[in-house]
């Protein structure tokens, strides 16, 4: 195992770069020959027949966001009803909620103790459990009914990265497992998404150069800026979450994720030159509801561009509409709206990394911040 970020000259950079090669050996780890692999998802989809149709997630900071996009997607796609809670919160609700529930905690560490301590109600509650984490031989990964753990290797930066994207993957998978289930997908429709996941490193890895290069010149664009305002609408809204956390840890800079319907109900007051909107913009043009956001983003931005904002929007690659409405554009390719959220969180995370450095402040190692939380 390498002792060095070489050739990149910070661990997250590194990290960042080698997101195509994680999501790689997630793929390899839970799918065989375009379909599941019968043995490493078999304990998953019993611990989804024992979950009634109800799921609650516990997780906290990055780890939460990915289950905010796992809420969406697994009701989406499988019907199952899904509650995402903070960790240090759920301890605290009473046994008699959701009673019935199965119960996932996602933590990178598998140690962190909010999140532990709430897989230990959970199992003293009589919930069914199962832990995604970064470390298979961790505490959450022991002692959770199951363990699927996600395959993103050591990460040495304190920045979630390649950890944040290999439980986005995870938790796309279990959807899919949710809706084979529930047979609320055809086995054609599961077939399709499976094998359009064989090129989804390759579509991520033949886009990182273009990103990093387009970001280190925003980033300096956004040198003087204090504070920013991340907005996105559906399972883009818990990216946006994700980008303004990567920001304020990497680079110690204030930013705030909203769904953007929600802009105008006080946070609009907050927008000046000196506040940068980050405006999520793709859509799925196969996907109605998709487009039906999408357009709404759309008249979002021309109002904001009306008002004089600084924006710097995330886009569909060829989408001159909402690029020109925008101060800046990054491009992203094309992806099924579920599968957005992957690509979508790789140019934030060069956002923040750009912004740190330019700040010179030490990346893999944000001042008051550890790898895992151990204690509350």
């Amino acid at each position: 195992m390498s002792t060095s970020p070489t050739p990149f000259p910070h661990w997250m950079l590194r990290e960042i770069y080698d997101q195509p090669e994680t999501l790689t050996a997630t793929l390899e780890t839970y799918l065989l020959d375009g379909a599941f692999h019968p043995e490493t998802t078999a304990p998953i989809r019993a611990w989804l027949r024992a979950a009634n149709g109800e799921i609650v997630i516990a997780a906290s900071g990055s780890s939460r966001h990915a289950g905010l996009v796992a809420e969406l997607t697994l009701e989406d796609l499988s019907g199952f009803a899904v509650d995402v809670e903070y960790a240090s919160e759920y301890i605290y609700r009473s046994a008699k909620t959701r009673s019935n529930a199965a119960v996932m905690v996602i933590s990178q560490s598998g140690e962190t103790a909010d999140t532990l301590h709430a897989l230990r109600k959970a199992i003293a509650d009589g919930h069914p459990t199962l832990a995604i984490t970064n470390v298979p031989t961790s505490s959450m990964a022991r002692e959770a009914g199951v363990s699927f753990p996600t395959a993103a290797g050591r990460e040495r930066a304190i920045p979630a990265t390649k950890s944040f994207t290999a439980q986005l993957l995870n938790l796309y998978l279990l959807a899919l497992l949710a809706a084979e289930v529930n047979q609320t997908l055809t086995p054609a429709e599961l077939s399709a998404r499976l094998a359009e996941l064989a090129a989804l490193p390759a579509q991520l890895a033949a886009q990182i150069p273009a990103w990093q290069s387009a970001v280190e010149s925003i980033a300096q664009h956004y040198a003087q800026a204090q504070s920013f305002l991340f907005l996105g609408r559906g399972v883009h809204y818990a990216i946006a979450r994700e980008g303004a956390l990567k920001l304020k840890e990497s680079a110690y800079l204030h930013a705030e994720g909203y769904p953007s319907g929600e802009l105008k109900h006080g946070p609009n007051a907050l927008v000046s030159e000196g506040t940068p909107l980050v405006m999520l913009a793709t859509y799925d043009p196969s996907d109605p509801g998709s487009v039906e956001r999408y357009e709404k983003v759309l008249q979002l931005l021309r109002d904001m561009r009306a008002q004089g904002a600084d924006i710097l929007a995330l886009v569909n690659t060829g989408d001159t509409v909402a690029a020109s409405l925008a101060t800046h554009a990054l491009f992203i390719g094309p992806a099924r709206e579920a599968l957005l959220p992957l690509f979508e969180v790789v140019p934030l995370q060069l956002l923040a990394y750009s912004m740190a450095i330019q700040n010179n402040i030490d990346v893999d190692n944000p001042r008051n911040l550890t790898k895992a939380v151990l204690a509350e």
